[in-house]
C-alpha cells in the first residue's frame, strides 16, 4: 500500500459519522518524502473547505513558528488524527480516534519519518494510548513505535490553543527549540531562519 491506496481506503470508509457532515476528506500537506511528520488533531472550517490541514488561523501560526526553526511545508509532511471535520469544530471523540487509529498507524508507516512532532493533545493520546494533558508532557520526548523502529516524537502545544491562551507560546518557542536541536542531532538538514 501506498499514500495514494491509504487515501483511496479512507475515501471508502465509512466507519465515522462525522464524514455525513464534514464536506471532504483532509488527508495531508506538504512534502511526503520529509524526514519530519506533524500530526494534529482534526480539521477545522477553513481546513474542511480547502481539504488541507492547518489553513486557517492556527495554519499561519504554524507557517510562523516553523519558519522560526528553519522549515516550511515543503519540508514536513503535515496531517491530523482524525482527517474529517466534527461538527462544530469540536474535538474528536475517543471513539473517533480509535477508529482513526488504524489509518493513522499506517500513515506513519508510509511517510516513514524521522521524527514525529505531535501537535496537540489529540495526536498525543492517540498515539500513545493513555489519557495524556499536553499541559504535562508538553516538551517530552517519546519513542514512538513504528514497524520501521522508534521515531522520536514530540509533543506540544496545538496552535489553535495558543491562539486563545498566548502567555503559552514562550514555552512552545522551548519546544520548538528543543525539536530543532534534535533535528540537529539527527542530522536532518533545516535551513537557517534567515536563509532563502
Amino acid at each position: 500500500m501506498d499514500l495514494e491506496a491509504l487515501r483511496a481506503a479512507l475515501d471508502g470508509f465509512q466507519g465515522l459519522a462525522i464524514r455525513e457532515t464534514a464536506t471532504q476528506l483532509v488527508f495531508a500537506d506538504g512534502n511526503p518524502q520529509a524526514d519530519i511528520m506533524l500530526i494534529g488533531e482534526a480539521p477545522g472550517r477553513d481546513e474542511d473547505r480547502l481539504g488541507r490541514p492547518f489553513v486557517g488561523e492556527s495554519g499561519k501560526l504554524l507557517d510562523r513558528m516553523l519558519a522560526a526553526i528553519g522549515l516550511d511545508r515543503q519540508s514536513v509532511y503535515i496531517t491530523n488524527t482524525v482527517l474529517w471535520r466534527p461538527p462544530g469544530n469540536r474535538k474528536p471523540t475517543p471513539a473517533e480516534v480509535t477508529a482513526m487509529l488504524p489509518f493513522l498507524v499506517r500513515h506513519i508507516e508510509l511517510v516513514a519519518p524521522k521524527a514525529i512532532l505531535m501537535v496537540g493533545g489529540s495526536a498525543l493520546s492517540a498515539l500513545f494510548d493513555f489519557d495524556a494533558r499536553i499541559t504535562r508532557e508538553r516538551g517530552r520526548w517519546r519513542d514512538y513505535p513504528s514497524a520501521n523502529g522508534p521515531i522520536p516524537a514530540l509533543p506540544m502545544f496545538h496552535p489553535a490553543y495558543l491562539l486563545r491562551q498566548p502567555q503559552l507560546k514562550r514555552q512552545a518557542w522551548q519546544d520548538l527549540l528543543n525539536f530543532r536541536e534534535r533535528l540537529d542531532a539527527l542530522g536532518i538538514p533545516t535551513r537557517k531562519p534567515d536563509d532563502t
